[in-house]
């Protein structure tokens, strides 16, 4: 689905390699490879700084009272607790009131801080968060400046988290934009959205000209059991197709091959069994392997 040692700035250059990069496809969790290689790099720098006795709200006063370096970290580490799921805040409704607080006047900030607010949102299910998260997505910045390009990707994902309808009609709306970043991660946000209206977003999405849009889309579809998904799905789990996509290392193909192994287990389409009978027979992987004969075996 979801980062310089603190790593690359965003800038020009995260920018162009969000637009051009397939996404690594990870389960329910996509963003552009920029941003999870420095998520990861993040978290392994700073993940163990403070210390595991902290808890949300110790990260929650952090971003609002410290240092201009460390507020973004407590607020990655503040989406890296929830994300854990265990900690008492998450029930609070007050402490969901002062994290969209934080996230709303944070508009002059460091990005990075309202990007990962924006997470914390979504992991928390914040369904009164949706209009501010709205705003970011239709680039609604600051005093008549335009929002952060990637911070719109962070408030698209979260607002798929929370599946709240009301943001449906801007996540199809995203899942046509010229920019391929909000296209991919609108297409990710609509799996977890019901009825015809996604359903035809995520059909479309299976023509989009960027690779990891098509892919998202037949990931979404595949766990709805749509056959549509079928084509894009062989072409994920050929790796001679997928040697051919530029910027991607063999680690990323392995990823990919793996979700769409997991994924073609729901349709019961005789090329897909083929294939997934090829992979579990002759495979290079040992774990594409095993992941083939489970999907067999489970398979419709």
């Amino acid at each position: 689905m979801s980062e310089p040692t603190p790593g690359p700035p965003f800038g020009e250059e995260p920018l162009k390699e969000r637009q051009t990069v397939p996404f690594l496809v990870l389960q329910f969790f996509v963003f552009p490879l920029a941003i999870v290689a420095v998520c990861v790099a993040v978290f392994v720098v700073f993940g163990l700084i403070a210390g595991e006795s902290k808890g949300a709200r110790d990260y929650l006063a952090e971003v609002r009272s410290g240092g201009a370096n460390r507020r973004w970290q407590a607020a990655f580490e503040l989406s890296k607790v929830l994300q854990a799921g265990k900690d008492k805040a998450l029930g609070d409704p007050k402490f969901r009131s002062e994290v969209r607080g934080l996230f709303e006047d944070a508009k002059t900030d460091d990005p990075r801080v309202r990007r990962y607010l924006a997470l914390a949102l979504g992991r928390l299910g914040d369904r009164e968060a949706v209009p501010a998260l709205l705003a970011v997505v239709r680039d609604e910045g600051a005093q008549g400046r335009p929002a952060d390009p990637e911070t719109r990707i962070y408030a698209l994902w979260a607002l798929g988290a929370i599946g709240d309808p009301a943001a449906l009609s801007e996540l199809v709306a995203r899942a046509r934009d010229e920019d391929a970043g909000l296209r991919k991660t609108a297409v990710h946000a609509l799996g977890g959205f019901s009825g015809e209206e996604a359903r035809a977003a995520l059909l479309a999405g299976l023509g989009d000209a960027t690779e990891d849009v098509r892919w998202n889309a037949a990931l979404a579809l595949a766990r709805r059991g749509e056959p549509a998904a079928g084509p894009v799905l062989l072409q994920m789990i050929d790796r001679a197709h997928l040697l051919a996509v530029p910027g991607s290392t063999a680690e990323q193909r392995e990823q990919v091959i793996l979700e769409a192994v997991a994924a073609a287990a729901s349709l019961p389409l005789p090329e897909l069994r083929d294939a997934l009978k090829h992979l579990r027979e002759g495979d290079p992987s040992l774990k594409v392997r095993e992941a083939a004969r489970k999907a067999l075996e489970a398979a419709p």
